[in-house]
C-alpha cells in the first residue's frame, strides 16, 4: 500500500530553510482545538495536543482498514496559531494572555465525516477533555514567510523579529496570526535541536 507523505510532498511549507522566504499557503483541512492561555502552564494546551493526536491516528488507521480500497498516510506535525487579543502583533511578554488554536492539517481525503466518526471512536477509547471542542475546519493562509528556527522555544523571540523585518524590509505589514509548526518532540529531542518553523502572514500596505 502506498504511504502518503504530505510532509515531503508540501516541502515547500514544512521543511523552509534557516533564512526567510515567501511562500503562497494553500487551502488545507486541518484538525483544529481552540483555547486560551500560558502553553507552558496551562493544562489545556496539553489536552489539546491529546486530543489532537489520537483523533489523528484514529482517521488514520480507520482510512489504512477501510474494506473499499484502503490509503495510508503519515500524520503531520502540530501546529499553532497564536495571537495576543487586541495587538496587531503576538506579544512575547506575558504568555497569559495568548489565544492559540492548536491543529493537524489533514490529507484532501479526509473529510468532516470521517473526522467526527474518529472522534466518537477516540472518545470510547479515552475521553480527553478536549475531544469536544476538536473540529475539522478548511483554512487558507494565503501569503506568508517563514523561516526555520533550530533551538529552544524560549529562545525564538530574534528569529521572530528577524522574520517580522524581512517582511517590512519589502514593503509588506505583518498581519495575521503567529503560526508555529512543531517537527521536533521535545520530549526526546534536546532543546538545542529542536526544528520549528515559524510562519507569518502579511499583506501589501
Amino acid at each position: 500500500m502506498l504511504k502518503i507523505d504530505s510532509k515531503r510532498e508540501l516541502r515547500e511549507l514544512y521543511l523552509p530553510g534557516r533564512e526567510p522566504s515567501l511562500v503562497d499557503v494553500p487551502d488545507m483541512g486541518f484538525l483544529m482545538v481552540d483555547g486560551r492561555g500560558d502553553p507552558n502552564t496551562d493544562a489545556a494546551y496539553v489536552e489539546a495536543i491529546e486530543a489532537l493526536f489520537s483523533v489523528a491516528y484514529t482517521v488514520k488507521f480507520a482510512l489504512k482498514r477501510r474494506p473499499s480500497g484502503g490509503v495510508d498516510f503519515t500524520v503531520m506535525p502540530l501546529e499553532s496559531l497564536w495571537w495576543t487579543e487586541g495587538e496587531p502583533t503576538l506579544s512575547l511578554g506575558d504568555k497569559s494572555g495568548w489565544s492559540w488554536t492548536a491543529m493537524i492539517m489533514q490529507p484532501d481525503f479526509v473529510d468532516a465525516e470521517a473526522v467526527q466518526e474518529a472522534c466518537s471512536q477516540a472518545a470510547l477509547k479515552h475521553a480527553t477533555p478536549a475531544l469536544g471542542r476538536l473540529r475539522y475546519e478548511r483554512f487558507v493562509e494565503g501569503t506568508a514567510a517563514q523561516v526555520m528556527h533550530i533551538g529552544p522555544y524560549s529562545e525564538e523571540g530574534p528569529t521572530i523579529r528577524a522574520l517580522h523585518g524581512f517582511i517590512t524590509d519589502r514593503g509588506y505589514t505583518v498581519t495575521g496570526k503567529h503560526h508555529e509548526i512543531y517537527l521536533g518532540d521535545p520530549r526526546r529531542t534536546a532543546p538545542e535541536k529542536l526544528r520549528t518553523v515559524i510562519r507569518q502572514p502579511f499583506t501589501a500596505q
